[in-house]
């Protein structure tokens, strides 16, 4: 699979046209996989772009935008050394129209931008950064309010061709956010829109020759259709600044991170680092943005930053955990109530080393410690402070980490891997699961007495509605024995798949409750060296709830 993939993407670049190499269409050749392990790592860059680094006028401005506020947080991105650390993005958000000509060509709201905005990108463009814009899937911005006429009718809808060659051709922008108020005021089907609208800029970056970066607003995960058409998309409704807040949206995220792969990102919206969250709380907020690989959006003015808020957003230690290049999210990989840990590799899959960030969601002060098998290691393990950046000196068989409230502590760790034994259903990847529609699609969620406190139900009942481990490592390749930890109140059946082919499907399966009783069923599989994928599921009638897998070398 490897030597053919590297066929189809040399016969792909021998065939190119001039100017159409962007990362986007190299990516789009790459197999669609989520891991690629190698024994050893041959290149640094990943062959796609990493999450969206840079700054947004929305939170701190709002509509409140001009010419001026854009050019004076250019200056700032680069005088305050974001920009040397890897912060390139200035975006424009809502606010910049008055409506549209009797032709349908855009009309720039004069008072605020008197150059107009071919003149901002290039001032952008002057300071070594990239230029943003903001657009809606439908007829209205969500500034707009559907009634104040600025922002009727400036959305996409109907416009997509002449609006992406506006924005991506004749202004000279790199990137787009697009909302999807406008859509939901028209009624217009996601999928559909979104993926035409995603066709246009790919026109244009056949036309321009480079990456333009498209992220999809739609305030929750919209399927995995996005990520043929976007390079992210929101995963959540917008974020404010308070802790509920912050703290909704990670826990929204903790069980959806198998969608962020290969150059396609789930995006928590904008940092609200440095405007209304104490320490404690914006270092859990960057951190978990940067493990999950989540666009790293600044969202406050950058001419006022306290030295906290502005050395944390350039923490090379976690700003190199959202930009690793195998561009990967970060599972839940043990929890002590609301104390969660996450964890991911780093540079190499299964290598040698891993950041782990500990998450304390309580309003107390919390003393955690968890077995280092549960982020994979055995033996001595070499660990980093990646908030201090200061080596910490190396842990055995447990390591114990105090957290405050609302705060979170991050750490590389490197060691000796073991191969993991235990598969948490809420961490593989549900084929049609999605957020924005009413349907019986196999999604993660609250269980009684399964091993996280979570399992995935809706599972089956179709064909298409899976799920898979995508990341089932063997270090040798052989036997395995495989348990499978279910719960339901009724007969059901399951079918098991490994690399793609069916090695048994078990009938009749009752415990006795959906969510309380649990039971378990084996099965001998054998796995390749390396890895594996492992997918269930039910064709006719809906499956058992899922809780774990586990594996046991014969």
């Amino acid at each position: 699979m490897k030597n053919q993939s590297k066929l189809v993407l040399a016969a792909f670049l021998l065939s190119a046209t001039p100017g159409m190499l962007t990362a986007r269409t190299i990516a789009s050749q790459m197999p669609e996989t989520n891991l690629q392990p190698a024994k050893k790592v041959v290149k640094k860059k990943a062959a796609f772009l990493p999450p969206t680094m840079g700054w947004s006028t929305w939170n701190t401005f709002a509509l409140n935008i001009n010419e001026n506020v854009i050019k004076q947080q250019a200056d700032a991105m680069v005088k305050t050394g974001l920009k040397a650390a890897g912060y390139e993005y200035i975006n424009i958000d809502d606010g910049y129209w008055n409506g549209r000509d009797a032709d349908g060509t855009l009309r720039i709201n004069k008072e605020k931008f008197p150059n107009g905005m071919k003149v901002v990108a290039d001032y952008i463009h002057s300071k070594g950064l990239k230029a943003g814009i903001y657009s809606d899937a439908g007829d209205n911005t969500c500034g707009s309010g559907n009634k104040h006429p600025w922002g009727l009718g400036v959305g996409l809808a109907g416009h997509e061709e002449a609006d992406c060659k506006t924005y991506f051709i004749d202004w000279d922008y790199d990137f787009i956010k697009i909302d999807y108020c406008g859509g939901a005021h028209m009624g217009l089907d996601e999928q559909t829109q979104y993926t035409k609208i995603g066709n246009a800029i790919k026109h244009c970056e056949q036309m321009k020759g480079k990456d333009i970066v498209f992220n999809i607003c739609r305030w929750a995960y919209p399927g995995n259709w996005a990520r043929n058409v976007a390079d992210s998309w929101r995963t959540t409704g917008d974020i404010n600044g308070h802790w509920d807040n912050l703290k909704g949206i990670v826990k929204e995220n903790l069980y959806i991170q198998a969608y962020t792969y290969g150059g396609h990102y789930n995006d928590m919206d904008m940092l609200e680092i440095g405007r209304t969250l104490n320490p404690d709380e914006e270092n859990l907020h960057m951190a978990y943005w940067c493990i999950a690989s989540s666009p790293l959006l600044v969202g406050c003015d950058m001419t006022k930053m306290s030295d906290h808020s502005l050395n944390l957003m350039k923490n090379r230690d976690l700003i190199a955990m959202d930009q690793d290049h195998l561009g990967i999210g970060a599972p839940v990989v043990y929890r002590d109530g609301e104390v969660y840990v996450v964890a991911k590799d780093i540079a190499q899959v299964h290598g040698t080393k891993r950041a782990v960030v500990v998450m304390n969601l309580s309003d107390n002060a919390q003393t955690i410690s968890f077995p280092l098998s549960a982020v994979e290691f055995t033996g001595k393990v070499k660990v980093h402070d990646c908030l201090t950046q200061k080596d910490k000196g190396f842990a055995q068989k447990n390591f114990t980490t105090t957290v405050p409230a609302h705060g979170a502590t991050a750490f590389y760790m490197t060691g000796a891997r073991i191969e993991p034994k235990t598969y948490e259903a809420e961490t593989a990847w549900l084929s049609k699961y999605q957020e924005i529609k009413n349907l019986p699609t196999a999604r993660p969620m609250e269980a009684d007495n399964a091993s996280q406190g979570v399992c995935v139900g809706y599972l089956g009942n179709d064909a298409d509605n899976y799920m898979e481990w995508r990341n089932v490592w063997s270090n040798n390749g052989g036997t395995y024995k495989m348990s499978i930890r279910y719960a339901s109140a009724e007969n059901r059946n399951l079918s098991v798949k490994v690399n793609g082919k069916e090695v048994t499907s078990f009938s009749n399966l009752n415990s006795g409750d959906y969510t309380k009783d649990w039971k378990t069923v084996t099965v001998n599989v054998k796995l390749h060296k390396g890895m594996n994928k492992v997918e269930l599921g039910s064709a006719n009638g809906f499956a058992p709830n899922i809780d774990k897998m586990t594996l046991q070398k014969m």
